[in-house]
């Protein structure tokens, strides 16, 4: 079996403990500190003891320090899931849903969800669910409004004798009856 891969020679383990005392982030010290006793002369289990990690992890440690320095030590952000549509794509879901549906084309009189969801399947061969469309049309600043409802035999005229006409005047009650208990 041969050897572990080296660590690169620009550094010592004193370098790496001053890195760590300076580092804001505890993922980098913790990493930078296990490395520096590889330097020290700390066999690579040492080394994962310290880091709490097993030699696997360590490996991977060294290969990433030795590509990047004491940054590669730093957690990446991950990069996500690829997006459903692309940005044309994107726009002409926005004016589609701006625009409204059409019901003599989309078959529908107000956008839903899962109508949205067919939409972009007949358009752009895109199989999407409905709650991530629900975040696509979040993340465009759509939002959901619904109209109240409003039964269709209401009678506005006769409404409007039934509305509050005086206003409410409040009224102070008299000293007598605000008797304080004892």
């Amino acid at each position: 079996m041969g050897g572990g891969i080296r660590l690169r020679a620009d550094y010592s383990g004193d370098d790496l403990r001053a890195l760590a005392k300076r580092s804001k982030d505890a993922n980098q010290t913790r990493r930078l500190l296990s490395l520096a006793s590889i330097y020290g002369g700390g066999n690579r289990t040492d080394a994962a003891q310290i880091g709490g990690v097993g030699l696997q992890i360590i490996r991977d440690w060294v290969i990433r320090f030795n590509e990047t320095g004491p940054e590669g030590l730093i957690n990446r952000k991950a990069p996500g899931g690829k997006p459903f549509l692309t940005p044309d794509q994107t726009r002409d879901l926005a004016k589609a849903v701006e625009a409204g549906p059409k019901p003599y084309i989309d078959g529908v009189v107000r956008w839903r969800l899962k109508d949205l969801v067919h939409w972009v399947y007949q358009e752009f061969g895109v199989s999407m669910s409905e709650a991530g469309m629900s975040r696509m049309l979040k993340r465009l600043g759509f939002v959901k409004l619904t109209a109240r409802p409003q039964h269709h035999g209401q009678d506005v005229e006769a409404l409007e004798g039934f509305k509050r006409t005086s206003p409410y005047v409040w009224m102070k009650s008299d000293r007598a009856s605000r008797k304080v208990p004892i």
